[in-house]
């Protein structure tokens, strides 16, 4: 992947959702109308993907597309990279598609779209999994069940994971010298982080600003509220899925396991919630950090990898894009986000779903499982711009050159956290998204701000959960 390549990406992996969020919602809410069973097929008889053009350039595709006619010349593929800002852009394109009656077969769909596409348009893969299942067996030993139960609807599976990033925190090694801090141990707490950000602080110039975070629903204030042991909406699992974890998954592994995660209730208004935005109100008021940005965070890696930003929470995805900027092995590292109440923290996963109206789902399920295999994902992942969801994909060999030294982190955040979990995504993530960041940003002007910003949140987030998506 080229610099170029990797911006666009890192504005991707940044961030869900963007300010193309109230395109979707508006979209998504004729749906009915869009996922009409009279849509037209392909004129060539080519099984369609679609994916996020920044995340896959020409050489991913033709990856995919060389390797996929090796194991199955008989089925004609066709990648259409679909140009987009962002993820809401990206679906928004897609539902476009739809209405003018040229659906593609798969999408590319990332935790933010899993239950607004199984809800509406998705095909349940459970069918095909039980039919597999001696061939399945290997991939889902080597993934997460955090990962698979991410993709999980109402006790069905609508995607197999092939890549996550959990949102830990990358450290500047220059600027940790330079305050003659330690890096952090792998249980430090919210005071140990506030601790570090004023040593850090202390020891560089006025342009600098010890920690940095964009106003996301991935990496923004939802690490923190994971981190106080609460949520931006309730937060439980749907029935079913044994079918799934009792196939596939030992004792110790499916224990606790559903059918997938329900978002419901609004909770912008509870206690502990008000207590993470008056904590990050805290350190705006103190210059630790600045009010949190809207956009994308393309600027961050300039900043970070030139010592003006010390932290900043991101994921696997920035080991790649961090050594395309120069940085060298050990000039950066990563490590878990900080403990408050709890040590739980989120993650972002992504893999293909199927659409309704194809007419090709036996062998869209046939490139599904291309996908996920382990060398496919090795040719496709070679720059490290990603967490593979694979475990054995994440090997010193793999981070020597690149760095980090913590390079472990990464798939630790779920081994050793087995309650980390999938950022708060319902079929009404878009509307959401949308009210989060902008009281979010009003919230934090002031610590005054924070309480009567967060009931005129759960006023909206009320309204955006009520509505049919």
């Amino acid at each position: 992947m080229t610099d170029s390549h990797f911006s666009r990406r890192s504005l991707m992996r940044y961030g869900a959702y963007g300010a193309g969020a109230a395109a979707l919602a508006g979209t998504a809410a004729s749906w009915d109308r869009l996922t009409g069973a009279d849509i037209p097929g392909r004129d060539d008889g080519s099984l369609v993907v679609a994916t996020l053009g920044p995340a896959y350039g020409p050489e991913a595709i033709r990856t995919l597309t060389e390797g996929f006619k090796k194991v199955h010349p008989d089925i004609k593929l066709r990648i259409n990279a679909v140009q987009a800002t962002d993820w809401s852009d990206f679906f928004a394109k897609i539902l476009t598609q739809i209405a003018a009656g040229t659906a593609p077969d798969l999408v590319y769909v990332a935790t933010e779209g899993v239950q607004l596409f199984a809800q509406r348009l998705g095909v349940a893969l459970d069918k095909w999994v039980k039919r597999d299942a001696d061939e399945l067996r290997e991939y889902f030993a080597d993934v997460h069940p955090s990962l698979v139960e991410s993709m999980m609807y109402e006790g069905s599976l609508y995607q197999l994971p092939v890549e996550f990033n959990a949102a830990d925190i990358y450290l500047n090694s220059q600027v940790l010298k330079r305050a003659g801090a330690s890096f952090p141990a792998a249980d430090w707490t919210r005071d140990d982080f506030t601790t570090l950000l004023r040593d850090m602080k202390k020891s560089s110039g006025s342009q600098f600003t010890p920690y940095f975070w964009t106003n996301r629903l991935w990496g923004g204030v939802v690490p923190w509220l994971f981190a106080n042991d609460t949520n931006l909406l309730s937060e439980s699992k749907a029935p079913g899925g044994s079918w799934l974890w009792d196939s596939f998954y030992p004792a110790a592994d499916r224990q606790g396991r559903g059918g997938g995660y329900r978002w419901t209730t609004p909770q912008a208004d509870h206690e502990r919630v008000e207590e993470a935005y008056d904590y990050l109100a805290s350190l705006i008021q103190e210059d630790l950090c600045t009010r949190p940005e809207g956009g994308n965070g393309q600027n961050l890696i300039g900043v970070f990898s030139t010592g003006r930003v010390g932290v900043t929470p991101a994921g696997g995805f920035w080991a790649g894009g961090l050594n395309l900027a120069g940085m060298q092995p050990g000039s950066f590292d990563v490590q878990y986000f900080p403990r408050w109440r709890t040590q739980r923290m989120q993650f972002g996963a992504a893999g293909y779903a199927l659409l309704r109206t194809s007419k090709l789902q036996d062998e869209a399920w046939e490139f599904i499982k291309f996908a996920s295999r382990r060398d496919t994902l090795m040719r496709l992942f070679e720059t490290n711009q990603t967490t593979p969801a694979r475990r054995s994909m994440l090997t010193a060999d793999r981070y020597r050159t690149m760095g980090p030294n913590h390079w472990q982190v990464f798939y630790d955040t779920l081994d050793k956290f087995p309650d980390t979990g999938p950022i708060p995504a319902p079929p009404q993530v878009a509307e959401v998204e949308q009210v989060l960041l902008k009281h979010t940003g009003t919230a934090l002007a002031s610590r005054r701000s924070v309480a009567p910003a967060l009931r005129r949140m759960q006023s909206d987030l009320e309204k955006a959960m009520e509505r049919d998506v």
